[in-house]
């Protein structure tokens, strides 16, 4: 292959580096409206009373919306950028009079500059009714106080929500008489794993900006990872017809998920709407850190019972996910927490998968990389280490007894065949890679340091089978280049650089003969968006089918240029030869000019793709830790890991995404944590306060690949994205219980806690 499995650079990494205005706020005019929003300092009230009459009065202000201007009984809508009809609840108005967490939405305020908006948001005087909230999501469901009491709450899809039970979402699956087997087990571990929602914290927080353009329609330009569904989401939310809004996005520093929401679109689009001015709303980071879409916090209780032999046989599993106070992503998050983490262990004789989704007075919860797999294989994995050290066997071996295989039937993913599968194989190269037979479990190295080591694996999907669309436009330009037009957003992956490799590869050419536009709702075909690890494997496939189907319309006009038939021509990258004669020739500079004059034949073509498999990656994950026993303190010496993710389109880019993946699941084990006072306070809302792991905070981070060949992806590919958060979790915490003996089922594990672990197991001992 001349373009794909190679390490192209980005397409643009010379302007990023450079510092070229790519980002949101470089590309709008100095002169628009700004736009902030009042917020919430109660958990659960009702506004009684909003005075704006003096706030309006400020020297600038141009506008100033409240629940008043947003009838209270019109249709709500949901932030989730989903495919229609979306699977969360339809639950919010754009300024809801109850608002229902500490930083929700009172008032909108719009004018010419900072120092005037800030003002007038100082000035609204606002009456509240303040009501009991419910902050624990243990006594959510069915709990007399509501979230969502109003009768205009709408479920498009049959999750198993109601509002009137503060229950967003429920449903059970299973194969097999788990609980026969379960008591037919020699070993059972039963224990609950609770995983704190922790933030996206990237680097360029939710921004919009929004304009009125000739034809009088709502153009928005945003920093965001679903430009389609960002429309409709839009036009939900100022029901406004759809054909009046126009989305695109420019470059995004980054999103993770946070940017699959509509978080912040629909307020300067609002404003825009009825003031026809331009505008812009840049959230701080205090309003990205409280006023955001976190990752959900999830309670798993597993059973996960066990011959003595080390043969897994069932697993019992339950999620108690909380949405917050809306429920964007809410029922589809939670579902991975057990399609996503049983099936590693598919041939077990039966399992059981529960869960409940419930409403709190708490920031809302969204999409995060993982998306709800990160909370499920943290348990999975956590007890599969547990039942190796109970049984005093390898943890590598354990795995390599139970592991799925290709070829194997997952009843709890689906029912779906894995296709491709290298997982034996990425045990084997991390097994080597951390040296594991040296280090396993623990060494002792003096003045109260002790290193130890842990591992875990991980399978996520490829896009969502059988929903998700992507859709790729190639045409042939002046002089033989080509542009492709895309519908997924690169959000810093280099998704524009990959998919340009796979056209390159089909056409024959350079990758800097194909240029690359995206993502626009106006010009871009279709595409659901950029998550669910879903570009490479569906929009990629769009981009082959689709430089296939051009590739055979420049040979159909070659031959006619040539004067003979289609079938007896090649194609090589330059030109179109005769077969049995390749003197005779047309080059493609040629096709392109007769393509403008004279012919009908067009060298443009839009494909589209969707498939019915999402076929897993997998991933292998160790850690080395230093444990300090006197101050708790967790130092990450080494973490290797091997990824089988089918044919990596560019080797370079997905290491890159895989060590970015690994120091976000670091973070969520040790540091990072979105906790409330009693008031339902975020108590994190800074960088200050929410603790990022930096590269100083880790040591050396090693990724490796053993490549399947995926047949329903482009060029064997699989995706990368997702799955490369979900191992240092319970790696990491196995490393920890081998230092010090305890073992965590929270996160993240705090210094703190380790302390008073050990000090606690010394005073037993004592």
């Amino acid at each position: 292959m001349n373009t794909v499995n190679k390490p192209f650079r980005k397409k643009d990494a010379m302007q990023l580096v450079t510092g070229q205005p790519v980002y949101m706020d470089d590309l709008v005019p100095a002169d628009c409206l700004i736009v902030k929003l009042l917020r919430s300092p109660h958990a659960n009230a009702i506004v009684k009373s909003i005075d704006t009459a003096v706030a309006k009065k400020v020297p600038g202000i141009e506008a100033i919306f409240t629940w008043e201007d947003v009838p209270q009984d019109a249709r709500r809508y949901t932030q989730a950028g989903q495919t229609y009809p979306e699977a969360s609840p339809y639950d919010r108005l754009l300024i809801d009079r109850h608002v229902r967490f500490v930083g929700d939405v009172v008032a909108i305020v719009a004018g010419k500059d900072d120092k005037c908006v800030d003002k007038a948001l100082k000035m609204i005087k606002v009456e509240y009714e303040v009501l009991e909230p419910v902050l624990d999501y243990h006594t959510a469901k069915d709990n007399p106080i509501l979230v969502h009491p109003e009768d205009n709450w709408e479920s498009l899809c049959p999750v198993g929500g109601d509002n009137k039970r503060n229950l967003c979402a429920h449903d059970e699956c299973g194969s097999g008489d788990i609980d026969a087997v379960l008591a037919d087990c020699d070993v059972v571990i039963d224990h609950v794993y609770h995983t704190k929602a922790c933030q996206q914290a990237m680097m360029e927080t939710f921004r919009t900006y929004c304009s009125i353009d000739l034809y009088g329609r709502l153009n928005v330009l945003s920093s965001t990872q679903i430009v389609f569904h960002a429309r409709r989401i839009i036009a939900n939310a100022l029901h406004i017809p759809k054909s009046m809004v126009r989305v695109t996005k420019p470059r995004i520093g980054g999103g993770f998920g946070a940017k699959q929401t509509a978080v912040c679109e629909v307020y300067p689009a609002f404003v825009t709407w009825k003031t026809k001015k331009p505008s812009k709303l840049i959230f701080t980071r205090e309003e990205s850190q409280i006023a955001s879409t976190p990752r959900h916090e999830m309670e798993i209780h597993l059973r996960l019972g066990a011959n003595k032999d080390g043969r897994i046989r069932g697993l019992d599993l339950y999620t108690l996910s909380n949405t917050g106070a809306y429920g964007e992503h809410g029922p589809t998050t939670v579902g991975l927490s057990g399609h996503k983490s049983i099936p590693l262990y598919s041939s077990a004789e039966a399992f059981r998968f529960t869960y409940d989704v419930v409403y709190t007075n708490h920031m809302s919860a969204g999409a995060y990389r993982g998306y709800g797999a990160t909370q499920g294989l943290f348990a999975v994995e956590s007890a599969v280490n547990e039942l190796a050290a109970k049984l005093h066997m390898d943890p590598f071996r354990i795995r390599e007894m139970n592991i799925v295989h290709e070829g194997d039937v997952m009843p709890a993913y689906y029912g779906a065949v894995n296709t491709s599968c290298t997982l034996d194989r990425c045990l084997a190269k991390v097994h080597e890679m951390i040296n594991w037979d040296e280090k396993y479990p623990r060494r002792d190295m003096g003045s109260g340091k002790i290193r130890a080591v842990g591992m875990g694996m991980a399978m996520q999907g490829s896009g969502i089978s059988g929903m998700d669309v992507g859709s790729a436009t190639l045409k042939v330009n002046d002089e033989g280049f080509y542009t492709l037009l895309i519908g997924a957003a690169d959000m810093g992956t280099g998704c524009d650089t990959t998919l340009a490799q796979i056209a390159a590869e089909v056409l024959e050419c350079g990758l800097d003969d194909i240029t690359v536009f995206g993502a626009d709702t106006d010009t871009s075909p279709y595409d659901s968006g950029s998550y669910a690890s879903s570009t490479t494997y569906i929009t990629g496939k769009a981009v082959e089918k689709c430089a296939l189907k051009l590739r055979s319309q420049i040979c159909k006009l070659g031959a006619q240029l040539l004067d003979c038939s289609e079938n007896d021509v090649e194609f090589d990258g330059k030109t179109v030869f005769i077969s049995a004669d390749p003197s005779e020739s047309v080059s493609l500079g040629d096709i392109a000019t007769a393509s403008m004059f004279g012919h009908d034949i067009p060298l443009e073509v839009t494909e589209t793709h969707m498939s019915p498999l999402s076929p897993p990656p997998y991933m292998v994950g160790a850690a080395e830790v230093e444990v300090d026993t006197e101050t708790g303190e967790v130092k990450l010496l080494e973490f290797d890991a091997c990824v089988d993710c089918g044919t990596p389109i560019n080797p370079n880019l997905t290491r890159v995404q895989a060590e970015g993946g690994i120091l976000q699941g670091i973070g969520m084990t040790l540091t990072e944590n979105v906790t409330y006072d009693q008031r339902g306070w975020p108590m994190e809302n800074s960088l200050m306060q929410y603790k990022l792991p930096t590269r100083v905070d880790v040591g050396r981070v090693r990724v490796e690949f053993e490549n399947s060949y995926e047949p329903n992806g482009p060029f064997g590919a699989k995706s990368i994205g997702e799955v490369v958060i979900n191992t240092p979790l319970p790696a990491i915490s196995d490393a920890i219980y081998n230092a010090i003996g305890t073992r965590f089922y929270e996160l993240p594990i705090t210094p703190e806690k380790i302390a008073m672990a050990v000090a606690e197991k010394e005073g037993a001992v004592g």
